[in-house]
């Protein structure tokens, strides 16, 4: 068996070549994690090596203690990791006391994973928490329209929601908790983790200012759709703001009200005020 011919992993890269092929990933931008199941684990075991040496997380994931992630590398290019994988992606073991990791597989020639793994892995475990352990997957993504938004509307979660929601009528079907917005930080630090935790208790997306989308899901699919849901409703009133900078007619509250019956989901009155 060779460990690339197994499903999360071929999942794994289908999702970096997806996200390149959006154009949300120049160059090295954008990370992926994905927190593995146990019989995956048990499938690849064969192939961890204990060489490499135990490095600080930088903060502290006690409920992911003993867990195993895969996650794209540093300064790596999403292009790339369909080519040569094993060069890009790596397997990194959390020890026992949630605050170091190793890397067991991948990631060779001395590369390390994602400068953005604290943010990772403190998001890993409060979507890990709150969804009683469905959520595996989060990711980061350069989406060109919602980094675009970030210059004109302002840096509030009930505007980005409402503006979102109302360019596409899926969009409260999708993201029916709505999307949080982190002011612009120093990205790859413990301070731009903590608040996008803190915003991930509450959403599944969390919009950084002038950076792009972090997103958490339970598989690659519904964390990859929703990123490209998000971006398409962003792209939608990118144009719109483009040709004319008022509505003539838009989706109103009670609408919202009456979608939110038909499919089952409950919409949060925060964002459902009338304008």
């Amino acid at each position: 068996m060779n460990i690339l011919d197994l499903e999360f992993i071929k999942g794994f890269i289908r999702m970096c070549s997806d996200g390149f092929a959006q154009g949300w990933h120049e160059r090295n931008g954008g990370n992926l994690t994905y927190r593995m199941k146990d019989e995956e684990v048990k499938q690849v075991a064969c192939y961890f090596t204990n060489e490499r040496e135990w490095d600080e997380i930088g903060t502290e994931v006690p409920h992911l203690a003993g867990e195993y992630f895969l996650t794209t590398g540093s300064g790596k290019f999403f292009r790339n990791v369909e080519l040569a994988p094993q060069e890009n992606i790596g397997i990194v073991e959390i020890d026992e006391t949630g605050t170091k990791y190793r890397v067991v597989w991948g990631l060779i020639n001395g590369a390390v994973p994602t400068s953005e793994l604290p943010s990772h892995l403190m998001n890993h475990e409060v979507k890990k928490l709150a969804s009683n352990g469905k959520h595996r997957v989060i990711y980061h993504c350069h989406a060109t329209n919602v980094i675009a938004l970030t210059f004109v509307l302002p840096l509030k979660d009930e505007i980005f929601t409402r503006e979102l929601w109302e360019m596409a009528t899926e969009c409260p079907v999708v993201f029916p908790s709505g999307v949080g917005v982190v002011p612009w930080m120093v990205p790859g630090g413990k301070d731009i983790a903590v608040a996008t935790s803190e915003l991930m208790k509450k959403y599944d997306v969390a919009i950084w200012a002038h950076h792009g989308i972090f997103c958490s899901g339970e598989n690659f699919d519904i964390t990859f759709g929703l990123a490209h849901t998000v971006e398409k409703s962003a792209e939608i009133l990118v144009k719109m703001l483009s040709m004319s900078p008022t509505k003539l007619q838009t989706i109103q509250p009670d609408e919202f009200r009456s979608l939110a019956k038909a499919f089952q989901v409950t919409l949060p009155e925060e964002f459902l005020y009338q304008k």
